[in-house]
């Protein structure tokens, strides 16, 4: 009887899978489109104002928290974490640490088979092993200014090309045989970015809820002695509507404009972590929309993107809603993902204020205090959103799969599981898929899959000429232009035959966006066979008159090796007095003068001036008039609405450059202290860049209307002395400033 009862207390504990206590969040404050479901996969006490998340071969999220913004900024509190649902009912209940220590970590990508993360000032990989760091590597010391979160290189996107890039960066890496590439790409947006099945990049800022590049990364930007306009950071919508659903403190909400009659958010103020969507469980008319988080407002807008050859356009999909919104103030959405499951996933760092106190204005400061918005902190979710009445895909461990298994998956209608894949093939680095993806990339009804399987052979160092010239005739114009581009791996004298004989067959096409991408590289070509190829400038720059992209992309294609080939084209009849005679001559003017276009000149990112402001600030005048610019009773008056910071800022100048003696009068009171406020003029390490971010920053921060003042303004104020000729009185600045 002893043993049977112990045999079914055993039967009984391997029968029951495992309970765990989680959260119980209501999600009635949400309000999404109809026909979706909004679903909550992990929240706090296992996040704290998570960031950025990714998805690794098995479909686990990673996710990287940032609890010390505005909170901690110096001190070692973040971490990157698994999230594990162990009793399977779809929400976390655990979080495994894989780094912890962190300063600030701002995103991450699981890349190479291991962790690609950014903690300011610098970018790591870590080689993983069983969910644990084996080996750390810091791919780039200047990766990140110090400073203001707010404005950090983040993103870290893999990209069908192979390169992974960031927002606000001018930088893409590469990890190839083993060692780190890092080299010069267009600047990119503030907070966030994504791309679409064809490999362009999108991104916003604040205000601008959708900016984009009409074409290819770093296409435009090959030729280092030409700075194009016309084909990157396009604003691709000018409708910055919003349409929250109640009254929400926002940093400029005192502001005419910013708020309507019923102190609703009328436009974008925060705009950040767009998302193309790409999974497969939407219906077929939300493929490749784009959506974007507004924090400020607690809500998600859904874009529909419309591609008009070289041109890219975006349209909110509705009026006067939007695809999901809150009256939740704490929901704040930082950024999206798509998911292996097909599913689109929501970051929301789950905050009361996040605007950042560099840029926190009086009005927000005194809202948030009123609300309470201030002590809601230490939360954090993770959110999922689906389609009602759609079944979740089962997400393989991509490990685990066959070669085979795993080419057939680049065929995938899902875009994560395709990127992933391509990347996987590449790192197992297996010869035996050669012949597999080499299949693929004949198969013209999945063009998709093609581009991918492309990629990963590039990866594997095994496209041939003669895959490229075969794919380019026979595949469709996005296949085309692509293996145009890659085709550029083989320009040599003894391939020009064959590939002029292919550029006439695809101009003979009358595709525009075939035609784009040829006149990309048609320069290079040019390079080694001008009577071949010339003749195609010249067609292609005749065709396409009207089109400034057309004629950018033309001088794109030229090295610095082909000066005197640009010469003989400006003296051709039909392009004389043409505006790429006139493209062509300035990037001559440019070479010969040696001025590089500024993405090569450049080593790393640079501050914006109000963080640099603000840690001027920080050093040198909190210790008088307080961090927040209340002043300190007996020491400093307060800076807070006063009129030295609301009037003429060159009476501001002068008190920061010369000093300030005596009474002192801030809102009618009186202050009159035994010392004086000394100027930064003797200050050799304050130079006039620096006063200028100062004043930028104590009337962004102390006022409600940020003013600046010149640094040309500046440089003449030093020799403007008082008539003491030290520091001035305040009678003195009212006499000169009436």
């Amino acid at each position: 009887m002893k043993f049977l009862s112990c045999l079914i207390s055993c039967l009984v504990l391997l029968s029951c899978k495992p309970v765990f206590e989680e959260p119980v969040i209501a999600l009635d404050a949400y309000k999404i489109e109809e026909g979706f479901t909004l679903e909550l996969v992990a929240s706090e006490p296992l996040l704290d104002a998570p960031v950025a998340i990714d998805f690794d071969n098995k479909g686990r999220i990673w996710v990287v928290d940032m609890p010390g913004f505005m909170n901690g900024e110096t001190d070692p509190i973040a971490s990157i974490k698994i999230l594990e649902d162990l009793d399977n009912d779809g929400v976390a209940d655990h979080a495994k640490i894989v780094v912890d220590s962190l300063v600030m970590p701002r995103a991450l990508a699981l890349v190479y088979g291991g962790l690609l993360y950014a903690e300011p000032p610098n970018l790591w990989f870590a080689e993983i092993e069983n969910d644990q760091v084996k080996n750390k590597i810091l791919v780039d010391s200047l990766y990140a200014p110090d400073g203001n979160p707010e404005h950090q290189p983040n993103g870290l996107i893999m990209n069908i090309d192979n390169w992974i890039y960031s927002a606000k960066s001018n930088f893409r890496y590469q990890k190839k045989h083993g060692k780190w590439i890092k080299e010069p790409t267009s600047f990119r947006g503030q907070w966030g970015i994504t791309k679409d099945d064809f490999g362009r990049l999108y991104f916003n800022d604040n205000s601008r809820q959708l900016l984009g590049d009409y074409v290819l990364p770093n296409l435009l930007i090959r030729n280092k002695f030409y700075t194009p306009k016309e084909g990157l950071n396009k604003v691709l919508t000018d409708n910055q509507r919003v349409y929250p659903l109640y009254p929400t403190p926002v940093n400029r909400g005192y502001v005419k404009g910013v708020l309507d009659k019923d102190s609703l958010l009328v436009h974008f103020t925060a705009a950040c972590g767009p998302l193309v969507y790409r999974g497969n469980n939407f219906s077929d008319n939300y493929n490749q929309n784009v959506f974007v988080c507004e924090p400020a407002a607690n809500l998600v807008k859904r874009n529909i993107l419309t591609f008009n050859g070289v041109y890219t356009e975006a349209n909110q999909a509705y009026q006067d809603k939007e695809f999901l919104a809150s009256t939740d103030e704490g929901f704040r959405p930082v950024n999206l993902s798509n998911g292996p499951d097909g599913n689109m996933y929501i970051v929301d760092m789950h905050r009361g204020v996040i605007q950042h106190h560099v840029y926190l204005s009086p009005y927000l400061k005194k809202k948030s205090k009123e609300e309470k918005l201030d002590s809601l902190v230490d939360f954090g979710r993770i959110l999922k959103v689906s389609k009602a009445g759609v079944q979740n895909q089962i997400v393989p461990d991509l490990n685990s799969l066959s070669n085979e298994a795993l080419v057939n998956l680049l065929k995938s209608e899902n875009g994560w599981l395709r990127d992933r894949v391509q990347q996987l093939i590449i790192l197992k680095g297996d010869k035996s898929t050669i012949t597999l993806l080499n299949d693929v990339v004949q198969e013209v009804q999945s063009p998709l899959a093609q581009l991918h399987a492309m990629y990963a052979l590039q990866g594997l160092d095994a496209l041939s000429f003669e895959t490229l010239v075969d794919i380019a005739k026979n595949g469709n114009s996005e296949v085309g232009a692509h293996t145009v581009i890659l085709l550029e791996d083989y320009v040599k004298k003894e391939n020009t035959d064959a590939v002029s004989m292919l550029f006439k067959e695809l101009i003979g096409k009358n595709s525009i966006t075939l035609d784009f991408y040829l006149s990309a590289v048609i320069g290079n070509w040019a390079t080694v066979n001008k009577e071949t190829f010339i003749p195609f400038i010249e067609i292609l720059s005749a065709k396409y008159k009207n089109h400034k992209i057309f004629q950018e992309v033309l001088v794109s294609g030229f090295s610095d090796a082909n000066v005197d080939l640009q010469k003989e084209l400006i003296e051709k009849e039909n392009i004389k007095n043409t505006f790429l005679a006139e493209v062509l001559t300035k990037n001559i003017k440019q070479f010969e003068d040696k001025k590089m276009n500024a993405l090569y000149v450049k080593i790393g990112p640079t501050k914006d001036a109000r963080t640099n402001g603000a840690h001027l600030y920080q050093q040198i005048c909190a210790a008088c008039h307080s961090s927040g610019g209340e002043g300190i009773e007996g020491l400093a008056p307060p800076l807070l609405d006063s009129e030295y910071l609301k009037s003429s800022m060159e009476k501001l100048g002068l008190v920061l450059l010369h000093g300030l003696e005596g009474p002192v009068t801030i809102n009618n009171t009186v202050y009159n202290f035994n010392g004086t406020m000394p100027g930064l003029i003797d200050n050799t390490n304050i130079s006039d860049n620096d006063l200028h971010d100062i004043i930028n920053y104590i009337t962004s921060a102390f006022t409600k209307k940020p003013s600046s003042l010149s640094i040309e303004k500046i440089k003449k104020l030093r020799n403007q002395k008082s008539k003491s000729g030290s520091e001035f009185t305040e009678g003195e600045l009212n006499a000169l400033f009436k």
